[in-house]
């Protein structure tokens, strides 16, 4: 066996409240995996230091660090054509972050950053649903946003400065809710965790109409969900709400780009079984008629903890190899 062929890739996924991190080999198997939380670090530089002290320890535990050949990252706000995250609104750190370049450094090995939904979109053309699919849109729903990728022609589109897909970001509601980007009535804050919950409450505040959520000791997308389940009309319109805008943006989403499917990734996919009919009946009234039916709307199979670890995977082997230690 060649000696200086790397047989492995790290994975790592920076999520809102914690960060993934695997170490992978050629066929996807996930060897080791390790967390850190996110908003234990206060500075990026910390969160760098942190990391990459985890990552060499669980390289180390894996056959050793010199057979890594790169690493992969996926997070919020992420551009893979700078390999900056830029602005992330629901990151520790704010401003533009240089984290590729920095975390290459500390390690000296090849990095890869991409955007989270960019990571998800590629782990399921890999591994999931979208295998074998050529043009296909995936949707990330997460606890921290709602964000997309599309794939064309079997490569995913990123735009001309590497910003293509921010679906959450898309106004639905004229001069509505504020976002966390600082704008109004963005898709995001009426189908995200915290779209759903502020519904929720919306609804209790406008009406003496008795609901089980009242008396729930903390209002969640899951909570709220078992109301649903036990008949609580204030609580399946809460979903059927959610179902509708969803359904409305990806209505538009699917007009514009005519993929073969869209694929619903991330956490919130959880409470798919109360928002999926209302979505679907919102999507087949906003469709453009000549694709209506032809679209599959689809919810991944892949393990949500796995699919973004993989995806970043997947671009560490893209990226070109580097190495301080050859």
């Amino acid at each position: 066996m060649n000696e200086n062929i790397k047989t492995k890739v790290v994975g790592i996924d920076i999520g809102v409240s914690e960060t993934n991190i695997a170490v992978v080999d050629l066929r996807g198997a996930i060897l080791a995996r390790d967390t850190i939380k996110t908003t234990d670090y206060a500075t990026v530089d910390a969160f760098i230091t942190g990391l990459s002290e985890h990552v060499v320890s669980l390289a180390e535990s894996t056959g050793g660090y010199d057979t890594v050949r790169s690493v992969g990252v996926c997070s919020p706000s992420a551009n893979f054509q700078t390999g900056c995250i830029e602005n992330a609104s629901n990151l520790p750190w704010k401003g533009v972050i240089p984290l590729a370049a920095m975390l290459r450094d500390r390690l000296g090995l090849a990095v890869a950053l991409g955007n989270d939904a960019h990571a998800t979109a590629t782990g399921e053309h890999v591994y999931g649903s979208a295998h074998g699919m050529q043009n296909f849109v995936v949707i990330s729903l997460s606890h921290g946003g709602v964000g997309s990728c599309i794939f064309t022609n079997g490569h995913p589109h990123l735009g001309s400065t590497g910003s293509a897909g921010e679906f959450g970001h898309c106004c639905v509601v004229e001069d509505g809710r504020l976002c966390t980007c600082g704008r109004k009535g963005c898709l995001e804050e009426y189908v995200s965790d915290r779209g759903i919950v502020r519904t929720a409450r919306e609804l209790m505040e406008s009406s003496d109409e008795p609901s089980l959520m009242r008396d729930l000791p903390e209002l969640t997308p899951m909570t709220i969900g078992a109301c649903v389940d036990q008949g609580d009309a204030m609580a399946q319109e809460v979903y059927r709400r959610m179902g509708f805008y969803l359904g409305l943006g990806l209505a538009n989403y699917a007009t514009i780009t005519n993929p073969e499917a869209i694929i619903l990734t991330g956490e919130l996919t959880e409470t798919s079984k109360w928002f999926v009919e209302p979505m679907k009946a919102s999507f087949d009234e906003h469709v453009f008629g000549n694709i209506r039916g032809k679209v599959k709307l689809v919810v991944s199979q892949l393990d949500n903890s796995e699919r973004d670890v993989l995806g970043a995977s997947v671009l560490a082997w893209q990226v070109k190899e580097y190495s301080l230690f050859v």
